[in-house]
């Protein structure tokens, strides 16, 4: 349109200001309209990208029901990627014959460069739960997932070899925590790098006080799954019982790692103690305080990618109750 203007209009022609000043305002406007196209495409294409992002959440990370075998249950993730819905971090709980399995885990790096671990890990656990009696059996179905998803995308990477590499994808590797709660409320878990689990109580002597919250920790975990093979001998560790009205809040590290302006760590055991004072205590309610905490410590941009699960015994209380294992106090 400018360059026919140019060249038909006779004004165009003319070297006075007014038709200095008629073609001006012609490739403005041109310009403008031009911007105005190019800004509505990429918008479009946001869009399309963000829905795009948006269903392979919902296949992932699936929407948790509510209550899962007596057990109620709320689980949020949060991408370290601005306006990416997914990224390293994966969840998901399912009940099953032998209690109901749980797992988190976080693949190193986050974004769309870690869907395709995600998605391989994830895939494997939730055929593999329903296979498997021992939770150690498990774990080495995951393994067995990871190492054959980093061989084929190795390959993919390398065509030109033809050969399957020694040490695919080498500094690729999953922390995971599998838990498996019973039916009368016991707790088994196998830890592969991953961070342990905090024990959530509404009520808790002297009578009056209201919420306590308990790092469970059983020694040194597993190495994370990737960099080397699992042991012979998987020791799955007994974590006592869960009581009803008690809970579980399973996180990855973007949460404790995260920082404000001044390089301060959240503190997630202060913020979780916070939590579950307000009575009365509930999943969601815990997941929506220690989540709006966190955005407000990090100023609403995260380093890394968080996700968060939190697990509450609904069930009704068992005849035969035994006690907790010790469990380290976190300051």
């Amino acid at each position: 349109m400018a360059i026919t203007y140019k060249l038909a209009c006779p004004l165009a022609q003319q070297n006075g200001f007014g038709a200095r000043m008629a073609t001006c305002a012609v490739f403005f406007a041109v310009g403008t309209g031009l911007i105005l196209h190019v800004r509505k495409a990429l918008l479009r294409e946001l869009r399309q990208i963000r829905e795009v992002a948006g269903a392979a959440q919902s296949v992932l990370l699936r929407p948790l029901p509510p209550r899962i075998d007596g057990l109620n249950v709320a689980a949020a993730q949060l991408s370290a990627d601005r306006g990416a819905s997914v990224g390293g971090d994966l969840y998901e709980v399912i009940a099953t014959e032998h209690g109901v399995r749980v797992v988190m885990g976080d693949v190193r790096g986050h974004g769309i460069g870690a869907i395709g671990t995600v998605a391989a890990v994830l895939g494997s656990f939730r055929e593999a739960v329903h296979d498997e009696p021992e939770l150690g059996s498990v774990l080495r179905r995951l393994e067995r997932a990871l190492a054959r998803h980093l061989r084929e995308r190795a390959r993919a990477e390398h065509p030109s070899s033809g050969l399957d590499p020694d040490s695919p994808v080498a500094e690729e590797f999953v922390t995971l925590l599998l838990l498996e709660i019973r039916r009368d409320g016991e707790v088994y878990a196998l830890n592969c790098g991953h961070p342990w689990p905090y024990l959530l109580r509404s009520h808790v002597e002297p009578a009056g006080v209201r919420g306590h919250v308990v790092r469970l920790a059983f020694g040194e975990p597993l190495p994370p799954l990737g960099p080397f093979p699992l042991p012979a001998e998987l020791p799955v560790v007994r974590c006592g019982q869960l009581l009803p009205g008690e809970g579980l809040f399973l996180h990855t590290d973007g949460v404790e790692d995260a920082r404000d302006a001044q390089g301060r760590f959240f503190p997630l055991p202060a913020a979780l103690t916070d939590a579950v004072h307000v009575q009365p205590v509930s999943p969601q309610s815990v997941l929506n305080s220690v989540f709006s905490q966190v955005l407000s410590h990090t100023g609403g941009m995260p380093a890394d990618d968080i996700a968060l699960l939190v697990l509450r015994n609904d069930r009704r209380r068992v005849s035969a109750q035994q006690p907790h294992p010790v469990a380290h106090q976190v300051t």
